[in-house]
């Protein structure tokens, strides 16, 4: 399943397939218009679906709800029918993943009880661009130590939209996310990473979420990337479960995944996965930081 990749790791057959040796696509002014709209788009289901955990809501539950949004803005849910070559065509609006699933879980009819928690990685395509998210959430109450898992996968997702600046490089994400993860002793998924993103879902570069800084491809304005650090509390080994798609931890240790797509400007990063609210709301606090 595995072989030697470029990244100095080792990334799994799927990934392989998914980006082979491709161009990084820059994208137009007209096209980072309709990259803003579906990643707000994207981004409001990704909100609808915070509120929803609970403990006893389902996972079908909330593909239901997600699929039924997204159809009823007019976008195309990315993830139905998505079919990597050699692989069965996935059949959710969302990768469901509780606890020591890793991403790719399939949706069930079977209630999140407290103490669990849950990634939730969801896309979808409108006017022919794609937007790409995801969060792990607490189900109820959980541990101090589930807590810090969830918080540094944010935080690294953080340091690693930082370094989405022009003529920074590729290897530059790659070690912001690895440097502070391992602060925390977490393992660091190296089977699945980060991408580019646009007309397609995956697209150039791959972007782990380990590497040396100074290495891999140079940024440039106009990229636009899907980063997503997965974090492990044990071993950064994964499998994958019978039905083909579903990826775990090795040793059944809980997981977290979060992701944002991004795009890069002159002026730097450009989350394009927020709400207009989030928004507003981040551009009210960079214009108190300037006046302050």
């Amino acid at each position: 399943m595995f072989e030697d990749s470029r990244i100095g790791g080792l990334l799994s057959a799927t990934t392989k397939i998914l980006f082979g040796k491709r161009m990084i696509i820059a994208k137009s002014q007209k096209d980072m218009e309709k990259m803003r709209a579906v990643g707000e788009l994207i981004a409001e289901v990704r909100e609808t679906l915070r509120a929803m955990v609970v403990p006893g809501v389902s996972t079908l539950e909330l593909n239901t709800a997600a699929e039924k949004m997204m159809r009823d803005a007019g976008s195309i849910p990315t993830f139905i029918g998505y079919k990597p070559r050699g692989m069965s065509p996935f059949p959710f609006a969302i990768c469901a993943s509780p606890n020591a699933e890793v991403v790719h879980g399939f949706s069930k009819d079977v209630p999140l009880v407290d103490g669990d928690i849950i990634s939730l990685d969801m896309a979808c395509t409108l006017n022919g661009f794609v937007g790409d998210t995801a969060i792990t959430l607490a189900v109820g109450e959980v541990s101090d130590e589930i807590k810090q898992l969830i918080r540094v996968t944010e935080e690294c997702l953080a340091l690693g939209i930082a370094q989405c600046r022009p003529n920074n490089r590729i290897g530059d994400i790659s070690a912001a996310i690895q440097g502070h993860a391992e602060k925390f002793g977490y393992g660091i998924v190296r089977d699945y990473t980060g991408h580019g993103i646009g007309r397609s879902m995956h697209e150039a570069p791959q972007i782990a979420n380990y590497g040396r800084a100074g290495t891999k491809e140079r940024i440039r304005a106009g990229y636009c990337f899907a980063i997503e650090p997965m974090l492990n509390i044990g071993t950064h080994e994964t499998k994958t479960l019978d039905d083909g798609w579903t990826v775990v931890t090795k040793d059944e240790k809980l997981s977290a995944h979060c992701e944002h797509t991004i795009a890069v400007t002159v002026d730097g990063p450009e989350i394009l996965t927020l709400t207009k609210e989030q928004k507003k709301a981040l551009n009210g606090e960079v214009a108190a930081k300037i006046a302050a």
